[in-house]
């Protein structure tokens, strides 16, 4: 089983409008809203696949019963701490330019008692686990060394994921990871450099490997991906497909990767998987996940080149 921890969920809102004009009246044309946070997003991928996964993470009485049923929906088990207040609302205004402006909200603020709550509760659900995914931001007021804690609980000889970024990361990293997955932008926020070429790149994740990682899959978008343990390095290309959505593309490469690497299979099947993954999820429109039959035909007509 794969445990995925949501440390914060949210709620996107996708709003269409013909024009974006700050002080200005605006027409909606398409509002489109969708339950979830990283870490729920990969749970439901790893279920897609048709692998056993479980859900659990922060939250919230307010309006947090939608989660419940979307999980349901996908056959997703699950079990979480619940806090006092709402999941907090990130909004994304699209206009017909294709511009997009982001609103992003901030997680009510979670208990000292509640954080240990979780602490504990991923200490017995990953007893039984093969690999352990956290991912995403934290809430009002906690501390990047949260993440942590998080990884302290989870017994020795379960594979431990992380996706995130900066200090998030780096505090993960001193806690030994197995995986860790960034994208271009966030890597170079991290890093706090810019990225130019792929002996750049290499040479970043080679940092984070320096640093406690054992394995950095890096996506590079619609180009694809590489990965790397210090010692093999490997590219994949993704195959050209119409892009209906980004939405998820990363937590679906996590989850088909991650899938991969509890299973044990090599460096260049883990990489491939989630690039079949997240390129299946961009041709999804209006999911935070992908289609089973789609992943596996794209991941046919995938091959890797060692670099």
């Amino acid at each position: 089983m794969i445990l995925a921890v949501c440390l914060s969920p949210c709620i996107d809102v996708n709003i269409e409008v013909d024009s974006l004009c700050v002080g200005k009246s605006q027409t909606l044309i398409s509002k489109r809203v969708f339950f979830t946070g990283k870490a729920l997003n990969v749970a439901i991928g790893i279920a897609r696949l048709k692998a056993d996964a479980f859900a659990t993470g922060f939250m919230y009485d307010g309006n947090g019963g939608q989660f419940e049923r979307e999980l349901h929906r996908e056959g997703v088990p699950y079990k979480f701490v619940w806090n006092e207040g709402r999941v907090r609302e990130n909004y994304k205004f699209i206009d017909h330019r294709s511009m997009l402006t982001e609103v992003n909200d901030v997680s009510a603020a979670i208990s000292t008692q509640k954080q240990e709550e979780l602490v504990s509760l991923v200490k017995q659900l990953s007893q039984k686990c093969d690999a352990v995914v956290i991912s995403g931001s934290l809430a009002k007021g906690m501390t990047p060394d949260y993440y942590g804690k998080v990884l302290d609980a989870i017994p020795n000889g379960v594979k431990k994921v992380v996706d995130t970024e900066g200090e998030r990361l780096y505090c993960s990293l001193k806690h030994g990871v197995d995986l860790i997955k960034p994208n271009l932008e966030e890597l170079e926020r991290t890093i706090n450099k810019k990225i130019q070429s792929k002996e750049d790149a290499l040479a970043a994740c080679d940092q984070l490997i320096n640093l406690g990682a054992k394995r950095v899959l890096l996506s590079l978008g619609k180009s694809g991906a590489l990965i790397t343990d210090g010692k093999d390095r490997y590219f994949c290309k993704s195959v050209n497909v119409a892009m209906n959505s980004t939405l998820g593309a990363g937590d679906g490469m996590v989850a088909a990767a991650t899938n991969a690497l509890a299973k044990e299979m090599p460096l260049h099947e883990i990489l491939r998987c989630g690039v079949a993954a997240g390129t299946a999820a961009v041709t999804s429109p209006d999911c935070i996940s992908f289609a089973k039959s789609k992943y596996e035909e794209i991941l046919a007509t995938l091959s890797v080149k060692e670099i």
